[in-house]
């Protein structure tokens, strides 16, 4: 570790839970965000300003006027431009020793299989439940840890699926594929803009805790915050034994 690095790392280097040892390993990992919307802005700005080493970033949409109430990586200055991109000139802004990976891509089955095999950890920042699904089978198949957010209106959730711990759940046993959800988009129900920052800067939290070792992280339990009395709730999820993506029979 440079000089230059023992500066800017310096507040963590401090904490015994992390130290030089676990700033090197955030440095050497590689995380994949599936989204760069609300809670893609804070994760990538926060992994990117605590030194994740690789970042790669994965949305086919650009940015819109609409999206700055809340996406607090984008600005005037790159409305029109693909929100990858966008999320790259942030971080580059803040620490340009990140190496940022811009995908404007839709994320289909293919990329995701080829994308979670390179990443330590992943984070879902997306918007719905199909994506969800094929990423959750991609993370299991190749045993990646899944930090998964989600906001909407005032409500927001956050947990890990961490398919390595042979108790933990996967999103399918949660939500199963099966079951019929109504899909709810920001463009028709709102969402309170601090929440998305509240939930994302969890899911960045979750992603450093897993990559350095410090902490505990939320495996096998669902936070739920209610942004109106900013109420946290914690439930236990556990493992489905007939789940079909991570179950015997998968």
């Amino acid at each position: 570790m440079h000089d230059d690095d023992l500066l800017r790392y310096s507040r963590h280097i401090l904490l015994n839970e992390i130290g030089i040892e676990g700033q090197e390993r955030i440095s050497a990992a590689h995380v994949l965000i599936i989204g760069a919307g609300g809670l893609g802005s804070p994760v990538a700005l926060y992994l990117g300003s605590a030194g994740v080493g690789h970042i790669t970033v994965v949305d086919d949409d650009t940015v819109d006027m609409t999206n700055l109430q809340r996406q607090v990586a984008h600005t005037m200055a790159r409305v029109g431009q693909p929100k990858v991109n966008s999320i790259q000139v942030a971080i580059e802004a803040i620490n340009p020793n990140v190496q940022v990976t811009p995908l404007q891509k839709r994320a289909d089955a293919a990329l995701l299989h080829e994308l979670v095999a390179q990443a330590d950890v992943v984070v879902d920042c997306c918007d719905n439940f199909a994506t969800r699904h094929t990423l959750n089978a991609a993370c299991v198949a190749h045993k990646k840890p899944l930090v998964s957010g989600a906001a909407i209106r005032f409500d927001g959730q956050i947990t890990v699926y961490d398919s390595r711990n042979p108790l933990s759940p996967c999103y399918a046993c949660v939500f199963p594929p099966e079951a019929t959800f109504e899909e709810t988009r920001c463009a028709t129900m709102g969402v309170f803009a601090p929440l998305v920052g509240i939930i994302g800067s969890l899911q960045a939290a979750e992603a450093l805790q897993l990559i350095s070792g410090a902490g505990r992280p939320l495996t096998g339990r669902l936070l739920m915050l209610d942004g109106r009395s900013m109420e946290f709730t914690e439930v236990r999820v556990s493992r489905h034994a007939n789940c079909p993506v991570c179950g015997p029979k998968a």
